[in-house]
């Protein structure tokens, strides 16, 4: 089926939630997709921060073939070797004793609101002004936009919000009755956020003089995407729950909750389940990504390739045709440009010019390839902004 063939097809079928680009992708390959027409594209979405290690890395294709070959499914009724596997090589690299697998972020974020709920006895979770952590019910409740928000009232209750970097507002909102404050260590759909200097840490302190949990949701910001392994890892700080999804997976649908074994351990058999998380084949395929991380230096490329990027971006700054330009920020390989109201203009430009970026509001552009970009792509993409 050619282009307008699918179009029209999910026109008439697909429920309509999405905007979509007037191409189909076909394929992909490291840091480039190719579409219906046969027009390759340089990938700076990367499935929205998913595909960190390159579009069907070998080592993750044959993972999943060779797991496909033998079991795809089974329940978690039964033990699976590699759901264990990749359980105890999260907890090697991050802070955490028990894993909770799912299929995306969004329910990660739902299990961390339960776990936190379960093993405080309390309800309140206190979240950030211009967070996102999903969009089902629970992990809505949340998420600060009214644009999502708003249509589905009345949400779960007993959520409220601060300030982004605001520690009084934490301290003087936390009661007995919070069960967690739950915070992206940067806030990816909020525009690419960067916490002041110190707050994490304050806020941790915060947690620990009031028995409150402290939650990060890293389905954006973990897996190498900032330059180390999770984004908490840049603070002094250690969370009691985390959130995984995203690049976890190496393209497959996967997602995650970590927890410190003392929170972990309020779940029993019946408090939460998922039947296709920690499938075989999605966890064949993040034991698969991890190993090609560590084997590639991929966060180490993240951290040295990001700041090459923020300083060639921040160069444009200085260039008078580029007054529309306000700030770059982010850490590693996620990356935001405030602009002066051109993000959807540069978008539509660099599609023109065969690469896919992405924006996050009519002000910001966020980057997030693939951590196997090169310095000659970055550079190619910078030059198409300037």
């Amino acid at each position: 089926m050619n282009l307008d063939e699918v179009a029209e097809l999910g026109e008439k079928h697909l429920i309509d939630v999405y905007n979509r680009l007037p191409i189909m992708l076909e394929g992909g390959q490291g840091t480039r997709v190719w579409d219906s027409e046969g027009n390759e594209y340089l990938d700076f979405v990367a499935g929205i921060a998913v595909n960190s290690v390159g579009h069907c890395h070998p080592n993750v294709v044959e993972a999943v073939r060779e797991q496909a070959g033998k079991l795809i499914h089974c329940s978690n009724f039964y033990h699976i070797e590699s759901q264990a596997k990749l359980a105890e090589k999260i907890s090697e690299i991050s802070f955490g004793d028990k894993v909770f697998f799912g299929n995306s972020g969004t329910e990660a974020n739902e299990a961390a609101i339960k776990l936190a709920r379960k093993a405080t006895d309390n309800t309140e979770i206190i979240a950030a002004e211009g967070s996102f952590h999903g969009r089902s019910l629970g992990s809505l409740s949340a998420t600060w936009k009214d644009r999502y928000r708003g249509p589905f009232q009345p949400l779960v209750p007993d959520f409220s919000f601060v300030p982004y970097g605001d520690t009084e507002e934490i301290k003087n909102r936390v009661s007995g009755e919070t069960a967690a404050v739950m915070l992206e260590p940067i806030q990816g759909e909020g525009g690419v956020n960067i916490p002041p200097e110190g707050y994490l840490e304050a806020v941790r302190d915060i947690c620990n003089d009031t028995g409150t949990l402290l939650v990060f949701d890293e389905v954006q910001t973990g897996m190498g995407r900032t330059g180390k392994w999770f984004g908490y890892q840049h603070h002094d700080v250690e969370p009691d729950i985390i959130s995984l999804a995203k690049s976890l997976g190496g393209g497959l649908p996967i997602g995650a909750m970590v927890a410190k074994k003392e929170v972990g351990e309020a779940f029993t058999p019946g408090d939460h389940a998922s039947t296709f998380g920690g499938n075989p084949i999605a966890c064949s395929a993040a034991l698969a990504t991890i190993k090609t991380m560590e084997n590639d230096n991929l966060i180490k490329r993240s951290r040295e390739h990001g700041a090459y990027m923020k300083n060639q971006l921040k160069d444009l700054i200085h260039q008078d045709q580029n007054n529309w330009i306000n700030e770059v920020r982010g850490r590693g390989l996620m990356i935001g440009l405030e602009t002066d109201g051109k993000a959807q203009e540069i978008v539509d430009k660099a599609l023109e010019k065969k690469v896919l970026l992405n924006k996050v509001s009519e002000d910001v552009i966020r980057f997030v390839p693939p951590l196997t970009v090169t310095k000659k792509e970055i550079d190619k993409v910078v030059s198409l902004i300037g």
